[in-house]
């Protein structure tokens, strides 16, 4: 045997004979999570209704979990960033994703994505619950949604409704309740609610489906009408609107909500842990307040499973509806 070989030899056996006596490197057990921060990435800009709860449920889950709870903001394309920072993480229970339930019911009709909605997101827990307010300018002259369905029809083709984003459910709403109404309301889409609202309260369109949370205060300024809300019920913060089933239009109440999702492969106790947190501080009076006051409810007990089945049924009601009007994601 040549020196060389030899030593070569020698070498492997002693950094073998070292390996062998450290110790196994073992995950984190769950018993033991967490030892440092936890991460909410938040797949919207600061600012806005998505970072109002994140941070409000952040808070609550500090003192459960006896770690800083940190917002992490990862907005864009959709909501997409804020999935694609959620499964490049570690699958070890320090990152969760707080987002709407959209992002797998109606934004892989939208956009070509990465990710498959019912393998790669998890619901962990349903945070807040709302409806779609149609808000209309303040010089429309209409008091209530019978007046406006008789002065849409009184000019045919002239009447638009903003959106914001083309094939989400502020758009296809809109196309139900054409529909169901015998209306033909043109669909102006912008790229979010802010500049849709703008557009609105500016009289450039004159209608708009908008989330609670966004037209609430320019609804109680007067800047907005208010005709009706497409929701089971009336809510709190707008008690005297009435819903489009009060109204005659039973189908246009689906129920959007907000969600903490995992990615799969956490471990059960860990999201378990946390899906328990969350409920709890669900119950406290100050938390409900200061979601009602955000024009939305606080979510509801459903399990895992029922919130897959919700956004899986969502899913397919968006996709046949935007089949129906021949619509072609981006």
């Amino acid at each position: 045997m040549k020196p060389f070989t030899r030593i070569a030899r020698h070498t492997l056996a002693l950094m073998t004979a070292t390996v062998s006596l450290l110790p196994a490197a073992q995950p984190a057990k769950a018993a033991d999570w967490p030892t440092k921060p936890v991460r909410i990435l938040v797949g919207a800009p600061p600012g806005g209704t998505a970072d109002i709860v994140a941070r409000l449920f952040a808070h609550e889950l500090q003192r459960p979990l006896g770690q800083p709870v940190i917002v992490d903001y990862k907005a864009g394309a959709a909501g997409t960033i804020g999935v694609h920072g959620l499964l490049s993480a570690p699958r070890d229970g320090y990152t969760f994703l707080l987002i709407q339930k959209g992002i797998a019911a109606e934004v892989p009709h939208v956009m070509k994505v990465s990710f498959d909605p019912f393998k790669d997101l998890i619901p962990i827990a349903q945070l807040t619950r709302q409806g779609l307010v149609l808000v209309g300018k303040p010089g429309l002259p209409a008091k209530n949604l019978a007046e406006l369905i008789a002065y849409i029809k009184a000019n045919p083709g002239k009447i638009d409704y903003a959106n914001y984003g083309a094939g989400l459910r502020g758009q296809t709403i809109g196309v139900q309740f054409n529909r169901l109404a015998g209306l033909t309301t043109g669909a102006v889409s912008y790229k979010g609610s802010p500049p849709a609202l703008q557009d609105v309260m500016g009289g450039h369109v004159p209608l708009m489906f908008d989330g609670p949370a966004t037209s609430l205060p320019f609804i109680k300024s007067g800047q907005l009408k208010a005709f009706a809300i497409a929701y089971p019920k009336r809510i709190a913060a707008l008690p005297d609107v009435p819903t489009f089933t009060e109204l005659g239009y039973p189908d246009l109440k689906e129920v959007s909500w907000m969600g903490l999702w995992s990615a799969p492969g956490v471990p059960s106790a860990i999201v378990t842990k946390v899906r328990e947190a969350l409920l709890k501080a669900m119950q406290s009076p100050d938390v409900r307040k200061k979601i009602e006051d955000l024009g939305m409810e606080v979510g509801s007990a459903a399990t895992t499973e029922e919130l897959v089945k919700d956004v899986r049924e969502s899913y397919e009601r968006q996709g046949k509806l935007l089949r129906s009007i021949d619509f072609k994601p981006e």
